[in-house]
């Protein structure tokens, strides 16, 4: 794809970025930190009207986590993760969650083969570097919680053996509002293994009058230019984590994760882990924003993302992910930055 819809302003910092810093000078850098420049453009000509939802879909990809998209059918989900394969030129399956899938149709089956008297295991579609779990909510928690030690360790057990996953390992995962019929809940530990949660919502007038004009979306992604690859994104994942982040920024992640231990709404605040998942995501924000240093401004920019579908508020069932987005909006304005 040669021309790009988007007028998100990132390209021009990402570009600046591969020539002005002291850690991406060196040719390799430059050219991959240009190429990630055109596969964010790239991703907005195809998803119309959410430059933001796209620039947190490849801050978790940088960051080395994985994303949980919540919203009603119809506005793009797949789309943005059949247009994150294509770009990226990563390995790709999809899996549909139904309500009678079962675990070792993730993961893969153990099969004893007569002829040579033994067991054989047959990968499952897990074993890709990028899988969209679609309608991920659809199937019980026993075949949703296949995917948790594939997302947190990137291998799986069957059988006693360890199997592990290509890299990298991205997790796309799509499910639909738990006030729709056929829904589960996630388990908290998978859900604490989602990087971040990002919603699409109904796209704005401008972009979706843009999309009524346009050829069909499935001959846009056939058309979408390989503009990543493997190698690439692990270069880019290493990158991030060299992004500087000084003292007064942890005191200031530090402070985000004690607030929400402390909130008179909040029965369970941020873990141990949230916060370094909040650091690297901020790292990679920078990246994006242009910068080998975070700021606050990075943390500010993901927190909501990574923090309202991990906190637990009290009465929670009658709680919905609308209150805990509200509650992680009012832990960042009422903390202050050191």
């Amino acid at each position: 794809m040669t021309q790009s819809l988007s007028t998100d302003h990132n390209a021009d910092n990402l570009a600046d970025l591969s020539t002005t810093t002291a850690t991406a000078r060196d040719d390799g850098n430059q050219a991959v930190l240009a190429r990630l420049a055109a596969a964010m453009d790239q991703v907005n000509a195809v998803v119309l009207g959410n430059p933001q939802a796209i620039k947190l879909t490849f801050c978790s990809m940088l960051a080395g986590g994985h994303l949980l998209i919540e919203d009603l059918p119809g506005v793009g989900k797949t789309t943005l993760a059949n247009a994150m394969a294509g770009t990226l030129g990563l390995d790709y399956r999809r899996i549909q969650f139904t309500s009678d899938l079962l675990p070792a149709d993730v993961v893969g089956i153990s099969i004893y083969s007569q002829n040579h008297e033994q067991f054989s295991f047959q990968h499952g579609p897990i074993f890709s570097q990028l899988v969209l779990a679609d309608e991920i909510n659809r199937a019980p928690p026993r075949t949703q919680s296949a995917l948790l030690e594939a997302m947190a360790e990137n291998q799986v057990t069957v059988d006693g053996q360890h199997y592990r996953l290509p890299q990298p390992f991205f997790v796309i995962a799509t499910q639909n509002p738990l006030d729709l019929a056929g829904t589960w809940l996630l388990p908290d530990s998978q859900l604490d293994r989602f990087l971040l949660k990002i919603s699409l919502g109904y796209p704005p007038r401008d972009a979706e009058r843009a999309l009524l004009r346009a050829p069909d979306r499935q001959a846009i992604l056939g058309n979408c230019d390989r503009l990543l690859d493997s190698g690439d994104v692990i270069a880019l994942r290493k990158l991030a984590t060299r992004v500087h982040c000084s003292e007064a920024l942890l005191d200031y992640i530090h402070a985000l994760i004690e607030h929400s231990r402390n909130h008179a709404g909040i029965a369970i605040g941020l873990s141990p882990r949230a916060g370094l998942a909040l650091l690297a995501a901020s790292r990679a924000h920078a990246i994006l924003e242009g910068r080998m240093h975070a700021e606050p401004d990075d943390v500010k920019a993901v927190f909501t993302a990574l923090a309202a579908h991990r906190l637990k508020l009290l009465d929670e069932p009658g709680q919905h992910s609308k209150d805990a987005t509200r509650v992680a909006s009012e832990l960042l304005e009422a903390t202050a930055i050191p």
